[in-house]
């Protein structure tokens, strides 16, 4: 299923459903699609915003997670949300993470899925390498367990923005900006429930970049996906689905007769 997708001044959204709000926040190379499954579930009990990352619109000297960080909060504010719940992908677990970090009062609950923040290993110290499709699609496929998840389209996607000399600079740009933004030395100050939820065969951010997550964020909840790679939300979106929502019925509840 396609979302609409809304432009209003220098935002770009999907917005669906009514509830408790969830903001999505994609990888590098993420957009939309990689959440369709995710925002059906979803749709039906909570109000979901996935904001683009401005990317690709940014000045090239203001493409970091600092200013991309800052991009979510101000769609926070533009969109009048007391409090969320930041679910973040790869490069859009790192910006959740730092969102978090600066922003602990306006959110209820947190799960990254493949993140950066820790370490990761990197698609080839080669890459961008432009103009090679057969290497890039051998590229795109490692991040799933199953090489079939990594579709023409999103293949095409990859190789049209590697051979675009704008978007590949601030491709480079944002990988170079989440190395320099390691986290280790902060997570002990989330104090934010949070789930964290790995594909058991993520060859980006491998299962012992979770359990270091696990280990360093208090109270963390760890859980593991079989025959899954670095975007379980794509591979395995019905289990992915499934404990993401019995961890939000939790968070929520609690949270509720906290209130009462």
């Amino acid at each position: 299923m396609q979302y609409t997708l809304h432009q209003q001044g220098k935002f770009q959204y999907v917005e669906e459903g009514e509830g408790e709000a969830l903001i999505l926040l994609h990888g590098l190379f993420g957009n939309m699609s990689n959440f369709t499954e995710l925002i059906t579930h979803f749709k039906q009990h909570y109000k979901v915003f996935l904001p683009i990352l401005p990317i690709y619109e940014l000045p090239i000297f203001k493409v970091n997670l600092p200013n991309l960080t800052h991009h979510i909060e101000e769609f926070v504010t533009y969109k009048q949300l007391d409090k969320v719940a930041v679910v973040g992908n790869s490069l859009g677990g790192h910006i959740a993470l730092l969102y978090t970090l600066q922003n602990a009062h306006k959110v209820s609950a947190m799960i990254l899925t493949g993140s950066s923040g820790l370490y990761e290993n990197a698609m080839s110290d080669s890459f961008p390498k432009r103009g090679n499709y057969e290497f890039i699609k051998e590229k795109t496929e490692y991040t799933f367990y199953d090489p079939k998840t990594a579709s023409k389209e999103l293949v095409d996607e990859v190789y049209s923005a590697v051979n675009n000399r704008e978007k590949a600079l601030r491709i480079v740009s944002v990988a170079k900006s989440a190395i320099r933004n390691n986290l280790a030395d902060q997570l002990h100050n989330i104090k934010t429930p949070t789930l964290l939820v790995w594909g058991n065969q993520d060859r980006i951010t491998p299962p012992d970049v979770a359990r270091d997550f696990n280990r360093l964020i208090p109270h963390s909840q760890l859980r593991f996906i079989d025959k899954c790679g670095h975007a379980p939300m794509m591979e395995q979106p019905d289990e992915f689905n499934h404990i993401m929502e019995q961890f939000l019925d939790h968070v929520f509840v609690k949270t509720n007769n906290t209130a009462i």
